[in-house]
């Protein structure tokens, strides 16, 4: 969780849905033969990909909610007495959840445009 901000989660986030969409993009254009026998050998597998970033990401912000709630709890107990410090790490933890529901709204709104194409 160190070094790692939620806005380099949500970057690397963007870059894996650019790359899969690069992919993607490449593979239509092989034509259908292509698209049958490369599609299935990649999807979900390659390391380093959608999966792994959005898996990532998820800790992230498990982490940080973690976190901020150790040091709220900390406070109410007396042991430390860093308000900002705890507002910070609650701060920290909304905004990386918020992200993160954002980049699920927008993942939900694609793949309903996505089925509801004409095939």
């Amino acid at each position: 969780m160190t070094g790692i901000s939620p806005t380099d989660s949500v970057m690397a986030i963007r870059n894996a849905i650019l790359q899969k969409n690069a992919a993607l993009r490449d593979v239509s254009q092989a034509g259908n033969v292509g698209s049958a026998n490369g599609a299935s050998g990649t999807q979900g597998t390659a390391p380093g990909g959608f999966t792994d970033a959005l898996n990532s990401a998820l800790q992230q912000v498990n982490g940080l909610q973690n976190k901020a709630g150790e040091a709220a709890a900390s406070f109410e107990r007396g042991e430390t007495t860093d308000i900002a410090g705890v507002m910070l790490a609650k701060q920290q933890a909304s905004v990386s959840f918020e992200a993160t529901l954002q980049v699920r709204n927008k993942l939900l709104s694609a793949y309903k445009d996505i089925m509801s194409m004409p095939v």
